[in-house]
């Protein structure tokens, strides 16, 4: 029972962690049909601008938990947004219309260019955040003892998500942004300013990944790699769920969450191996994903 207890509650930790990175990955695929590689180098920068800015705030005698927060919402949202919008304004506007393989390369090419220039600016030398963490002390539940940090980044994940569903669902943006993804032509004829939408939809998928990358900063080593190793994993979670859904994103990130916490917990060497086998189980009997659907090609 111990075990059972520690899986769930390890499980839907580590699926609110995915949620966060894939849920910008789904939002900008879902709207701008683009395989977003540079997200995982998106969440190193909001990792690596929250752990130095942190460790210079407490570095100068900083103690308030209140303020680490403010200080990792700020450059995650910071960073995020800027690099978001150069990325989009510089580089993907000049090729919208062309095929989605080539828009995957480009961005490829964004994440290792991303990687290098981190590592001009940070160095190869770890960092550590761990201060937020430990502050914030630990809570029993039952038998168990879980960090209230990581309650907190389960909690801020389940905020982000309803946000997402409000803002696609119940505002007018949200709908003008599920009128381009019917049928992006009609929309345009219609006078809505296409490019401007992207760009909206971009800096916030953009934002949502170095927000992700800015949370988690505090509870692992931020170390050059992190980029390509977290954009593997959105992918396994975007995938199982459906590309474009953000239920889709949740679902599939409580499926990855809860298939690795039980391998950790009863056979920790297929780690990988389970995540990635429950994937193509998935796609086996749901080739779009759980909650995707095919998009008809115009020709």
């Amino acid at each position: 029972m111990l075990t059972v207890w520690a899986i769930l509650i390890d499980g839907f930790i580590y699926a609110s962690w995915l949620f966060l990175v894939a849920a910008g990955l789904t939002v900008i695929y879902g709207v701008m049909r683009i395989l977003n590689m540079a997200h995982g180098s998106l969440y190193a920068l909001g990792a690596y601008a929250a752990a130095s800015a942190l460790g210079l705030y407490y570095a100068g005698g900083g103690d308030q938990l209140w303020m680490a927060f403010v200080i990792i919402a700020v450059c995650a949202i910071t960073i995020g947004a800027i690099t978001g919008l150069a990325i989009e304004r510089g580089l993907l506007r000049m090729m919208y219309g062309r095929d989605e393989i080539l828009m995957l390369i480009i961005t490829f090419a964004v994440l290792l260019i991303l990687e290098d220039v981190m590592k001009l600016i940070w160095g190869t030398t770890p960092y550590f955040a761990y201060q937020p963490y430990a502050a914030m002390g630990r809570i029993n539940i039952d038998v168990l003892t879980v960090s209230r940090y990581d309650l907190m980044v389960l909690v801020v994940s389940i905020v982000i998500g309803a946000s997402l569903w409000f803002w696609l669902e119940r505002t007018r943006i949200g709908k003008i942004l599920r009128s381009i993804i019917h049928d992006r032509e009609i929309s345009q004829a219609m006078g809505v300013n296409v490019e401007r939408m992207f760009t909206i939809t971009f800096m916030i998928g953009a934002t949502l990944g170095a927000i992700a990358g800015g949370i988690t900063a505090p509870i692992i080593s931020v170390v050059p790699g992190i980029g390509i190793e977290v954009i593997v994993l959105a992918f396994a979670v975007v995938v199982t769920g459906g590309l474009g859904s953000i239920t889709g994103a949740a679902i599939g990130a409580i499926i990855v969450g809860l298939a690795r916490a039980t391998s950790i917990h009863t056979m920790p060497e297929l780690e990988l191996f389970i995540i990635y086998a429950v994937m193509a189980a998935v796609l086996v009997f749901r080739p779009h994903g759980l909650f995707g659907q095919a998009v008809a090609r115009k020709i």
